[in-house]
This record gives structure tokens, sequence and C-alpha cells, in this order.
């Protein structure tokens, strides 16, 4: 989607003081700051009722938008993006159009977005802005929801646990069922988005496709394996990155299932809050890469009672360090729903 000439002055006034921000023909209004992190701010706002020609709401009016996307009392979440580099724009473009891709209810669609040119600090030199429209989701991620949880010393319960996880399945199984497939490559509690609903699990959402990438990459060459480890090391988070992203042969084919690694890392997180490897950090000479590639797990006193045996051999068993003999995504499924069903009689 493109930006009007007038949409980009009126967002332009805004990124200069004025209250109100234009993405192509609809106008939001700031409400607050929702958060932020590098280059990034998210903001809470709400569509101004008018658009640019004194007509209704436009976003309501855009058949491209999902009508289930679409806000009753107008308020969505925009992500501002301060661009000051060509590599910076590449990332940027790279993310709206990889979630252009994506279409279902447990992946966080992409509503609107514009990037438009400003003056820079030097020499009258050009950097960029972009701004991301998203539906809104107010009650933070998983991560959130983990610290808060763990200074009360909460839990899920173990069939809400399988119920959210089950849920981010769904939403990579639809990365994985592309040709070629998308790998998320950051699967994470901080990415998950967490509604809470009367009566009903919680509703889980994946965010943040800045660093999917097609799944399947052929290694050939020594140069080549550096290469990915560099990438990864740079988009991939730590405590969740699978072994052969921190290690890679010279000769290994990396496939979808370096998500059902970081999957696996997320389910001990929902249980308990913290990646299975994170324990390392506290320890005296503890290596965190060394923990992964090795699948050190250790149990931490969990709810009372417990929980089972089964779940804990369930993460076991999307952490097998040798990626080929990790379970697909469609095998984690089938393993999923039989324990929903076994642990909701």
């Amino acid at each position: 989607m493109g930006c009007s000439f007038s949409g980009l002055n009126a967002l332009y006034d805004a990124v200069n003081g004025a209250g109100d921000v234009w993405i192509n023909e609809n106008r939001f209004r700031i409400v607050r700051q929702l958060g932020e992190g590098g280059f990034a701010f998210v903001y809470l706002v709400k569509e101004v009722s008018a658009a640019a020609d004194g007509s209704s709401s436009g976003l309501a009016r855009n058949k491209s938008i999902n009508p289930a996307h679409i806000s009753g009392d107008g308020i969505y979440a925009m992500k501002k993006v301060l661009i000051q580099s060509d590599e910076q724009l590449e990332l940027v473009r790279h993310e709206i159009s990889v979630s252009s891709l994506f279409s279902h209810p447990n992946l966080l669609p992409l509503l609107d977005h514009a990037i438009i040119a400003v003056k820079g600090t030097q020499n009258g030199s050009k950097n960029h802005e972009a701004y991301l429209l998203f539906p809104v989701h107010l009650d933070g991620t998983l991560l959130d929801n983990a610290k808060t949880m763990q200074a009360k010393k909460e839990f899920f319960p173990t069939v809400t646990v399988l119920e959210i996880f089950r849920q981010l399945c769904a939403g990579l199984e639809h990365m994985h069922s592309f040709d070629p497939p998308y790998a998320h490559n950051d699967v994470k509690p901080g990415n998950v988005l967490i509604t809470h609903r009367k009566g009903q699990p919680p509703l889980a959402i994946l965010m943040d496709f800045g660093s999917a990438r097609p799944a399947r990459k052929e290694i050939i060459s020594r140069s080549e394996a550096l290469q990915l480890q560099e990438w990864a090391a740079e988009h991939c988070s730590a405590p969740f990155r699978a072994p052969e992203l921190w290690d890679c042969p010279s000769d290994a084919n990396i496939d979808e299932r370096t998500d059902i690694w970081s999957l696996g890392c997320t389910l001990y997180a929902i249980m308990y809050g913290v990646s299975p490897f994170e324990y390392v950090l506290g320890e005296s000479g503890g290596s965190l890469q060394l923990a992964i590639m090795n699948a050190q797990i250790k149990w931490p006193p969990g709810p009372n009672p417990p929980y089972p045996e089964a779940l804990h051999q369930f993460v076991v068993w999307m952490l097998q360090p040798q990626p080929t003999v990790r379970p697909h995504i469609e095998d984690i499924i089938i393993h999923v729903d039989k324990l929903i069903s076994k642990f909701s009689s």
C-alpha cells in the first residue's frame, strides 16, 4: 500500500509535533505509548472518524482488510520504526512483505503501513520512518503475563498450558505449510500476544515476522555456516535458538524444525516462565550455548500438584539437539490434541 501525497504531509507534520498520524488515507490519534525497543516505538492509537476527504472511516472500507480485524471502537496498535540506513529500510520492507503473506487467526495481521522519507540530521540527508498498523491486544505478551504470574507464584493449569500452546502450533503450521515453508525464527514468549477471555482459554497470537525467512537452506561450506550463525545471532533470541543455529555444520540442511526447538522452549516457558536453559545464566561460568547444545534441561518446582510427566516428555521430544530426529509441526499438533483430550477429561 502506498502513501498519498497529502498523507505524507500530514504524517510529516505529526512527526514534528502534531497529534495525529496519517497512514495512507486514514487518520489516527495517538492515545499513549505502549512500549519501545531499539529503533521502534509502539503506540495505542484511535482512528479519527473522518477520512481525508471528509467521508466516513476509510479503514473499514478497505476491502483488503479482513472485516474481523476492524476495531469496533477504532482502537489499534501502531508501530513506528526509525530507519537510519539502507539495511534497516530493507529489513522493514521485508517484514511488511512477509507479514502480508500470512492470514491465520493465531498470526498477527498487518492492517496497513506507510514508509516516508524525512530529513536527516546531517547535510540534508534523508532518513525514513515506517508506520505499521495492527489490531491491539492490551493484555500484553506471554512474557508480560509470565512475569506477573511469577511474582504471585501462580501457574497456568495443565489444560490452559496446552490450549495456549495448541494455538501457537496452529499459527506455525500455517507458516510451515507454504511452498517453500517459512520459519518464524524467533518464537518466544515476548512474541506471543495473550488476550484473556472469560470462560475460554486465553487467545494466543504469534507476532513479529521481521526474522521470518524461507525455512530450508542447504549449507555447503564453512563460510555459509558462519554466515548463518552470524545472522541467527542477530535475529534469533539466544535462550530460544536451536543448536544448529549456534554451531552450524559446514554440510547441513537447515529446515523449519529450528522453529520446533523454539516451540519446545516456549512450551516450557508457558509452564515455568522462562526458557529451559536460562538457569545457566545465574551460574558461575555457566554457558548458555553449552546447555543448549547438550539439551541440559532442569525442571523447577512446579505448581501443586506438579505438571504431569507427559508434559515434560513432550518438551523433551521437541528439544532434540539433532534436528533430523526432531518432530515436524504436524506431529506436534497430533500429540498436543491427544494431551488436551486426556487432561480435559
